[in-house]
Order: C-alpha cells, then structure tokens, then sequence
C-alpha cells in the first residue's frame, strides 16, 4: 500500500472507530436546576477569527456569543417551565407537537447551531473522505453536483431557516427548514437524520455578505468538515 493510500486507511479506520460516539452525542453540556436539565454553550474549538476571511470575527462571535446563547438561555427557562427532566432534545423533536414553541424555537437553535459550529472548519479546503465521497458518487454523481442542489435549497428558503442534506431510508435527501426547525422534529415537512448544515439566517452572514446569501453559501463550502459529516454519515448507520 502506498504511504499515502496507508494514512488515507488509517484515518477512515479511526473515524469509522469513533464516529457513532462523537456524531450522536453532539456538544450538549449540562448541568441540573431543581432536577431539571440546563443546557451550556458549547465552545467552538477555534478562534472567532480562525474562518477569516470566508467568516469574519465579528459576525462568528455575535452568532456564537450572543444569538446562540441567547437560544440556550430561553431553552433553559423554557425547560424549567415546562418541568422537563428526563428528555434528551432528540426526544423531544421526536414529539414536538406535544411541546410548546419556546422550546421548538430555542431547542431547534441549540441543536442546530451545535452541528453547524461541528461542520465549520479552519484552514484549506478540503475535499469529502473517500467513504462519504463514494457515497456521494453514487447518488449525485460529483460533489460538485451536490453543491448545486444544496446551494439551491439554501437559496429557495424564503427568510430565515436552514438548509440540509440527511439521510433517510439509506438516501441522502436536500431541503431546508423555516426559522429553527430542523429534519428531527415530528412537526418538520422535511425529515431525515442531519449529514450537513448550513444557517440562512441573515445574522449568520450580513455583515460580511449584505443581501448576497450565495456569495456566502459558496464559502461555506470550503469550509465544510468532511470528517465531521463523515461521522454524521456513521452514526446514521449504527
């Protein structure tokens, strides 16, 4: 085996190792108030500048330092009014309907920020690893097709939401969801366990991008963590 090909090997091995455990148990610090769960911030894992200059410092820390938490904060009160004690925020996008807006609203911001801080990665841009890649192939053909139909789905969302790729019933599917929904909620037209995700809301880019949404979507893209998604991709498989 050439060295390349060996270290190719060695890296898809330990995602493949690892990817259930750290796909399906996303960054949700807790701590506990009166018995009822109180969800924390999750750190990035990179500097606010380290996307610059696709993402600029200041609008990464107002989304992450303010919007985000401004989306765990009203989770928490909404939790502690509802009393809920023993449902992780999967379990409870899996009956949504039975829940009030305020934690369909602030949960779906928790969870959805949560996996896109996980897709965003620093430095040069990467192609999908060769599991996902191959995946990829046989359903769309090329990434770059791929790109078309998700940077389309990000564009066709009218005001804010999110646009996704998911797998569902072994296929990937493309959509987008309205304001903090995503593909996990009972409630959502669009379902399927989430690979990746892009935020079209206008505090996710308008200070760098003005009005020009796919100036922004496209620098996304050189952007995306395919380990991350290949780990998504994994642990839809266990």
């Amino acid at each position: 085996m050439e060295e390349k090909g060996r270290r190719k090997f060695i890296k898809q091995s330990a995602l493949l190792g690892t990817g259930f455990y750290l796909a399906s148990s996303l960054p949700f610090s807790k701590s506990f108030a009166n018995g009822i769960v109180q969800y924390k911030l999750p750190e990035l894992g990179y500097a606010y500048n380290a996307l610059e200059p696709w993402i600029d410092a200041e609008t990464m820390e107002l989304h992450h330092s303010k919007h985000h938490q401004g989306y765990v904060n009203k989770l928490n009160q909404a939790l502690q009014e509802k009393k809920v004690s023993d449902l992780s925020l999967e379990q409870m996008f899996a009956r949504m309907n039975e829940f009030p807006l305020s934690i369909r609203n602030n949960g779906g911001g928790h969870y959805n920020h949560s996996i896109y801080w996980e897709l965003l990665k620093p430095g040069k841009a990467e192609e999908p690893n060769d599991i996902l890649d191959e995946a990829i192939l046989q359903q769309f053909g090329s990434v770059e097709k791929l790109k078309e139909q998700f940077i389309e789905a990000a564009m066709g969302r009218f005001g804010s939401g999110w646009a996704w790729m998911v797998e569902r019933n072994g296929k990937f599917f493309i959509g987008s969801t309205p304001n903090q929904d995503n593909p996990m909620m009972s409630v959502s037209e669009f379902k399927g366990r989430p690979i990746l995700a892009v935020d079209v809301w206008e505090h996710a880019y308008y200070l760098k991008y003005q009005n020009r949404r796919r100036d922004y979507l496209e620098q996304f893209w050189s952007l995306i963590n395919w380990d991350m998604a290949l780990k998504n991709f994994i642990a839809t498989r266990k």
